[in-house]
């Protein structure tokens, strides 16, 4: 089987994962084209990127217990996370994979190699608490799309996020063409 052609890379993060586009873009040089951002944490030029704000900090000081946080649908109110999912269903699925995080990776920072962001960048909002790295997106030059939605709204409407991404990605030029069929 022929070597895969890993040269038309797109990476697409979603909440805390924006942080780490840029070192994943930086372990692949020359193959990322563009990075698209959906819902998520936009890191720095350069630096580091604190994992946790101070405020969301003290909330998760509050939970963890034995240095282990509790899964993060247990953070929240109840109204606010069923609200996240279409359906019990798919909450269950959810909430089984969750993994237990101790509280020193939300403590720690992730480094922002520079010069991450001279590809193309893109950022999909679905709405509030997200629109301020949005509006921060679009002063940076970024293509800004909005699917209303909320956080997880992936799990909604999975089609619609797609095109959407796909959409973006042949904005930003980052799509290889089809192969023909």
């Amino acid at each position: 089987m022929p070597a895969k052609d890993t040269s038309h890379l797109g990476l697409v993060a979603h909440s805390n994962a924006g942080l780490f586009l840029p070192g994943i873009a930086a372990a692949l040089p020359g193959q990322v084209l563009g990075c698209i951002f959906v819902d998520a944490a936009v890191p720095p030029v350069a630096g580091a990127a604190p994992v946790a704000p101070p405020e969301l900090l003290a909330l998760l000081r509050d939970k963890a217990s034995g240095g282990l946080l509790p899964p993060w649908t247990d953070w929240w109110d109840e109204e606010e996370v069923a609200a996240l999912f279409p359906n019990q269903a798919i909450r269950q699925a959810v909430t089984e994979e969750q993994p237990r995080f101790p509280l020193a990776y939300y403590e720690a920072s992730v480094p922002v190699p520079a010069g991450w962001d001279a590809r193309p960048c893109a950022y999909l909002l679905f709405g509030p608490p997200y629109d301020e790295l949005a509006r921060e997106a679009r002063g940076l030059g970024w293509i800004v799309e909005q699917l209303p939605g909320r956080h997880l709204h992936q799990l909604v409407d999975p089609d619609g996020v797609a095109r959407s991404l796909v959409a973006i990605a042949d904005q930003m030029g980052v799509r290889s063409p089809r192969p023909n069929r």
